[in-house]
């Protein structure tokens, strides 16, 4: 009777030094995709999931549920890429044969925060100037006009 049937799990069976396998994919690029694109499925093409993030993206995640639900799994670390591996890692790979290239997209990625930077230093410094202005404008229009 038992031959149909599937075998139950027997822990013994396992051996202690398989650990399971994880994807190369990081969770931390999964989760920042998921939280600024998700509706859109941005980290389900990330993982290799093309389909899903397409239907994912005529749907806007569900309507937000599938959305939330995959959030959840991303953080949890139960997220699966393509192949069927868990996205556990928070670090992202590095790519082999390329290390030189990624140092110089860092250092690309640096100059064009510190350029972000200054223009938004700048464009704070304009706010404030043009705050001050309206200020003045309504203390004048406040004042009676024989003053």
């Amino acid at each position: 009777m038992t031959g149909n049937l599937p075998s139950e799990y027997d822990p013994a069976e396992e051996s202690p030094d398989e650990a399971p396998q994880s994807s190369e994919r990081s969770r931390s690029v999964a989760l920042i995709l998921g939280v600024l694109g998700g509706v859109f499925g941005f980290h389900r093409f990330y993982v290799g999931r093309p389909q899903s993030g397409a239907l994912m993206a005529l749907t806007f995640g569900g309507l937000g549920m599938w959305w939330l639900y995959d959030m959840v799994v991303v953080v949890a670390g139960e997220f699966r890429d393509s192949e069927g591996l868990l996205v556990r890692n928070w670090n992202v790979a590095e790519t082999v044969g390329v290390a030189g290239a990624d140092r110089r997209t860092v250092s690309l990625m640096l100059e064009h925060m510190e350029q972000l930077q200054q223009q938004v230093g700048e464009l704070a410094e304009r706010l404030d100037f043009a705050e001050r202005l309206l200020a003045q404008q309504r203390e004048r229009d406040r004042l009676p006009k024989g003053s």
